[in-house]
């Protein structure tokens, strides 16, 4: 089998952009030419690896794992022609995924600072759920996340910090008049507000929701920390939010009480996650460094 890089990379920005138009727009070829270079590749290896259509290019059963494949061998090739050139700081791009309970936070100033270090680097972010950002590092499409250890195994991890939880509360709640953390005891009963199921953080939320005796709301789950933080300030509920979120957000709200939870379970990781590899990507304990860093602003 014959297959080249060129082939490899033309299937992978039609899988991206979902068209054959636009992807040899996007690589600056012609459009015969870079469907004559795919037809090639799916002779050789004897299936399509997309379906075309008037709606598009989409990928077949096997060309989806074709197009996984494709990804983890063009950034390997990167990374060997990094090493033969010279070595820079991620090779001058990096794709990163972060939970939306992290990134919007503590990235802003991690952008700055890199790019000022660090200005021919390309850092491409996307915030998404946990059950996303495991996809998107397992189908080469991210190239480190910022996540829960435990829900990526099989992974190479670098710990960057440890959060607890906090419970938001009404202004006329009456477990809005306390100060001290809040125990067990004072959780019973309670009815809490979380994200969507994708989210470790909702896990989080239904473990205290169980240790506790609460529950958790049948009848709403936010897409957003903002949302549960604005719901439990209507009364709906305990909106259960992670330290930083409560550091950067939550302390500053006239519309909602935070009082932390004292309890073992209300606490977890985040680690700095990528494929296992024979050595960690150029530039992981730089970045960790910087995150670590910003981080402990927000650590209460």
């Amino acid at each position: 089998m014959r297959l080249t890089l060129r082939q490899l990379r033309y299937i992978v920005a039609v899988a991206e952009t979902g068209r054959f138009g636009l992807a040899a727009k996007k690589l600056n070829v012609a459009q015969p030419s870079l469907s004559a270079q795919i037809a090639e590749c799916e002779a050789e290896l004897g299936f399509t690896v997309f379906d075309r259509g008037r709606h598009g290019a989409n990928m077949t059963y096997l060309g989806a794992e074709v197009v996984r494949r494709s990804r983890i061998i063009l950034r390997e090739t990167e990374d060997l022609l990094a090493v033969a050139k010279g070595r820079q700081l991620f090779d001058d791009q990096l794709r990163l995924g972060v939970l939306p309970s992290v990134g919007p936070y503590i990235l802003p100033n991690v952008v700055r600072k890199l790019h000022k270090d660090y200005p021919n680097l390309r850092l491409v972010l996307n915030d998404a759920s946990t059950s996303d950002l495991e996809a998107g590092l397992r189908d080469g499409e991210l190239d480190l996340i910022i996540s829960t250890p435990q829900d990526h195994p099989n992974t190479d991890q670098t710990l960057l910090f440890h959060e607890r939880f906090w419970a938001a509360f009404a202004l006329d709640d009456p477990l809005a008049e306390g100060r001290d953390v809040l125990k067990k005891k004072d959780l019973e009963n309670q009815l809490f507000l979380t994200l969507n199921r994708s989210h470790r953080l909702s896990r989080i939320a239904h473990d205290i929701a169980n240790f506790c005796g609460a529950s958790i709301s049948s009848d709403y789950t936010g897409s957003s920390l903002d949302t549960i933080r604005l719901m439990a300030a209507t009364g709906a509920g305990v909106a259960i939010l992670p330290e930083i979120y409560t550091s950067a957000v939550g302390m500053k709200s006239d519309d909602i009480i935070v009082r932390r939870i004292d309890m073992e379970i209300a606490e977890r990781d985040l680690a700095l996650i990528q494929k296992k590899r024979t050595e960690p990507i150029y530039g992981t304990e730089v970045l960790a460094k910087v995150l670590r860093e910003e981080a402990v602003r927000y650590l209460v």
